[in-house]
């Protein structure tokens, strides 16, 4: 962690301007990274780029440690529910980063894959080989890997014209009002908490939530949600703005402390409570439309229960 204080001749300059002139060890466009993604404070809290500002003010910064440069293989355990020569389809773990990247340049999905599959090294890129589509951290269940270029290109078409079929489980707190329901925002970083995502903006990329109640208990419920585009967070954005952020959401549910059975539900499942459940796209080779799905974790079958009093 790096501190430093504003100096008086920064009166009305930009931050990262400031930033540049009080840590020269790094680039401009470094310092600008590192802002977006929330590293860089002003006064202990998350700021823009172009925040002007007074002079004075106490300046932190946080610098992840450096990465590999290149992901290597490890020998980790790792649940296939489906592979042939083209493709992989695995049910990830709770806790298991999808690629390696800051504060993680290990014990990551791609490093398991590079263990497990032949050749994956440098489809579509060293960093991310293989990787079609992304799952949060703590986000549990089916996700798709191509194993070679001509099926990454044909699945990242499938993915972005939608022809892919994403559905979801998710515990929440409280129980919707609507028995079903369609939430379509547009979708954006957060204009202070740049970890953060939102769909209260006035320009941002389109975002579209299907979700329907299947069971609802003593301050929870459990929904099924389709997701028919994929945004960064976009069920735990949704959700939460709808007023039922995920159980044990820390990022868009923290002021949530549930009593009851819906708290010991949070307690147990100890994450947050998404799993991608389903996952239907059309095969890269023969276009027959391939249906996975990933059972419940043992987590997520614990807390349903615990909210249905068993």
């Amino acid at each position: 962690m790096r501190e430093q204080l504003a100096p008086p001749e920064a009166r009305g300059e930009r931050l990262d301007q400031v930033l540049a002139r009080v840590f020269p060890e790094f680039t401009r466009s470094r310092l600008q990274g590192l802002i977006e993604s929330g590293h860089a404070r002003v006064d202990g809290k998350p700021a823009k780029v172009s925040l002007r500002l007074k002079g004075g003010e106490r300046l932190t910064l946080e610098v992840p440690a450096p990465t590999p440069a290149l992901p290597v293989a490890e020998e980790l355990p790792l649940a296939v529910l489906r592979e042939d020569k083209d493709l992989v389809v695995v049910d990830k773990a709770a806790g298991m980063v999808v690629h390696p990247g800051a504060g993680h340049a290990s014990g990551t999905l791609v490093n398991a894959l590079l263990h497990r599959v032949k050749d994956l090294a440098g489809v579509g890129g060293e960093l991310r080989p293989g990787i079609v589509h992304r799952l949060d951290k703590d986000t549990t269940g089916c996700l798709v890997v191509a194993k070679h270029e001509t099926a990454l290109v044909a699945l990242q078409k499938a993915f972005k014209t939608r022809t892919v079929e994403k559905t979801y489980l998710a515990l929440v707190h409280g129980s919707p009002k609507a028995a079903e329901g369609r939430i379509e925002t547009l979708y954006g970083r957060h204009p202070v908490h740049r970890q953060r995502f939102t769909g209260k903006v006035k320009e941002g990329k389109p975002a579209l939530t299907v979700y329907r109640v299947l069971e609802s208990f003593e301050g929870a419920a459990l929904v099924e949600v389709d997701l028919l585009t994929g945004r960064t967070h976009q069920i735990r954005v949704h959700l939460a703005e709808l007023g039922h952020p995920l159980l044990g959401d820390a990022l868009y549910g923290a002021g949530r402390k549930p009593k009851g059975l819906a708290g010991a539900a949070q307690d147990v499942v100890g994450r947050q409570a998404l799993h991608a459940w389903k996952l239907s796209f059309p095969h890269p080779r023969t276009g027959k439309v391939l249906r996975v799905e990933a059972p419940l974790p043992p987590d997520f079958t614990a807390a349903l229960e615990v909210l249905r009093g068993r």
